[in-house]
């Protein structure tokens, strides 16, 4: 297995909340924004500021089935990309609150 997909399952599992991200994609925005705003707390790998983040990328596609950001996991479960969030508003505070990232 690469290091960069060991890296990429470890940080899905060490976090209820990830979205691996880029720093200017405006859909990555637009799904941190909306976990701001429910009071979630997530883990964010910005792909475009790391050395690795290519070969994390292509990794994520093998975890995922999905090779665009935003790439969001929470529970450890793949949410798919920022529409696929956006979806799933109404359910999103019960997922969150589950996940451990929002505070009761």
């Amino acid at each position: 297995m690469s290091a960069a997909k060991t890296k990429a399952e470890g940080i899905i599992a060490d976090n209820s909340v990830v979205v691996f991200s880029k720093s200017y994609c405006p859909y990555c925005r637009a799904t941190k924004d909306l976990l701001n705003e429910q009071g979630a707390s997530f883990y964010t790998l910005e792909l475009d500021q790391v050395e690795d983040g290519a070969a994390i990328q292509d990794a994520l596609q093998e975890i995922s089935s999905q090779r665009t950001v935003p790439n969001i996991f929470i529970s450890q479960k793949h949410i798919g990309g920022n529409s696929d969030l956006q979806a799933r508003k109404a359910e999103l505070p019960a997922l969150l609150k589950a996940a451990g990232a929002i505070k009761a």
